[in-house]
């Protein structure tokens, strides 16, 4: 799909570019707090509920906090997103832009409900010590029921919905750029899911935070460019 030979859509373009624009600021926020989390000592590594317990009562940082509401607010935009590129999409590829949307809507309902659990009833729970049945649903368990669903929405579904939409772009070189972006994150989404379920730690560190978190970042100020040419188009 050729952005700049599409006819015109004002709201469409607004949409697409403000979305685009604030999920790759969701992103950036995420990696500046994730790496200020991760610099910041003692670093914990999941071992027991009762080491979680210890580390919760002596480290309550503002960059996890900020890291999730990124996460949580990533969620919603990428529909609005998907939604924009599946309004402006040949009528030829709207079989596979609707696919898109509807993995990047089940993307969005596990990682947006893991991501606000973890900012209202864990921290809420934690602040009060209140640690009963706190063991499934923390973050920082990855053998917890909620971990699991929400690696099941960053690699099983976002990646397909990339996958999905990944064939509608052609035409300009922008528009191959972000064809190809959307095949990378879908594959590095995939790959992080076998990694998860075989648990090889290499593997899901690579995939999921290399290779997604810098197509993601990528793709969305790409895409943001290329909407921001269409509204220019509305508006002419």
């Amino acid at each position: 799909m050729n952005i700049d030979a599409l006819p015109p859509n004002r709201l469409t373009a607004r949409l697409g570019f403000w979305s685009a624009l604030l999920a790759a600021a969701t992103f950036i926020l995420f990696t500046i707090c994730f790496v200020a989390v991760f610099l910041k000592p003692p670093l914990f590594v999941w071992t027991n509920f009762a080491d979680y317990v210890a580390s919760a009562r002596q480290n309550q940082s503002i960059f996890k906090s900020l890291a999730q509401l990124s996460m949580l607010l990533f969620a919603p935009l990428y529909v609005i997103l998907i939604n924009s590129i599946h309004e402006i999409a040949p009528p030829a590829k709207k079989v596979a832009t609707r696919l898109g949307l509807a993995f990047g809507l089940l993307f969005a309902v596990l990682v947006g409900g893991f991501y606000f659990v973890q900012l209202s009833a864990v921290r809420l729970s934690v602040i009060k010590e209140q640690w009963g049945g706190l063991e499934q649903i923390v973050q920082a368990n990855p053998y917890g029921a909620l971990a699991a669903l929400n690696m099941l929405g960053w690699t099983l579904f976002f990646g397909l919905s990339s996958l999905f939409v990944a064939p509608a772009f052609s035409g300009s070189r922008l528009s191959n750029l972000i064809r190809w972006l959307f095949v990378i994150n879908g594959v590095m989404c995939l790959l992080g899911g076998i990694g998860y379920m075989l648990e090889i730690t290499a593997l899901i560190f690579f995939t999921i935070n290399f290779g997604m978190g810098g197509a993601v970042t990528l793709l969305t100020i790409a895409l943001g460019v290329s909407f921001r040419r269409l509204e220019k188009q509305a508006t002419s």
